[in-house]
């Protein structure tokens, strides 16, 4: 009779390995995006969005409006997804999610008002008429430029961290304090240790020390007989 073949358990390492590369490359992929997202953002809000000519009494008059001229919500909003793509690690569960969506609005919120500065001349009018003196001043020869659509693409790449960390967040590592806890702990070892060994030298006394010696006269003995020569 011969005996049955026994099946061997499939090894199950390999997924598991997969799926944590998986983990680790969603992480790499959400601080890039996010870092570069918030930097481009800052950087085409400080650009010209738009320019133009106001009329004046001898001529035209040249005009540029910066992107925080037109609208200070991406810039404002970069800055929010920025502290919130740090605060992804400094916490846990529900709080993570908190945070997550926060960086994932923050990105949706700059694409919108960026679509929406892209085309807008209201900060062109207001420059134009601060320059004329006149309160309704009209602004000529209107031209835009891609910084708009740059701020656009960097709300993009926030919004991409944000979805990546709301799917994989509860997978990434997360700030502790046991290291702190940990430090404090050897250090407060280290003091008790110095304390034992203080109350350890003193308990025993030191034959040399004045107020050893005093007590030996109190005693009726002699002190140097007991500290030996010198």
């Amino acid at each position: 009779m011969s005996a049955a073949a026994v099946p061997q358990p499939r090894a199950h390492h390999e997924p598991t390995d997969s799926v944590a590369r998986g983990h680790r490359r969603s992480l790499g992929v959400a601080l890039l995006s996010g870092a570069l997202g918030a930097a481009l953002v800052l950087l085409a809000t400080s650009r010209t969005w738009a320019k133009g000519t106001a009329a004046v009494a001898k001529g035209t008059l040249p005009q540029h409006a910066n992107g925080d001229d037109i609208t200070g919500l991406p810039g404002a909003l970069a800055v929010v997804g920025l502290a919130a793509l740090v605060a992804v690690f400094a916490v846990n569960r529900l709080g993570r999610w908190v945070v997550s969506g926060l960086l994932a609005l923050s990105g949706a919120g700059i694409v919108v008002s960026s679509v929406l500065g892209a085309s807008d001349k209201a900060a062109l009018e207001a420059k134009a008429s601060q320059a004329t003196g006149l309160a309704d001043s009209a602004i000529h020869d209107v031209a835009y430029t891609p910084w708009p659509w740059i701020a656009m693409a960097g709300g993009l790449l926030l919004l991409l961290a944000g979805v990546l960390a709301l799917g994989y967040g509860r997978h990434w590592p997360a700030m502790s304090g046991r290291y702190e806890r940990a430090g404090g702990g050897s250090g407060e070892s280290r003091g008790a240790a110095r304390a034992r060994r203080g109350g350890s030298a003193g308990g025993a006394g030191d034959p040399e020390r004045p107020e050893e010696l005093w007590k030996a006269l109190d005693r009726g003995e002699d002190p140097t007989e007991r500290s030996g020569p010198a």
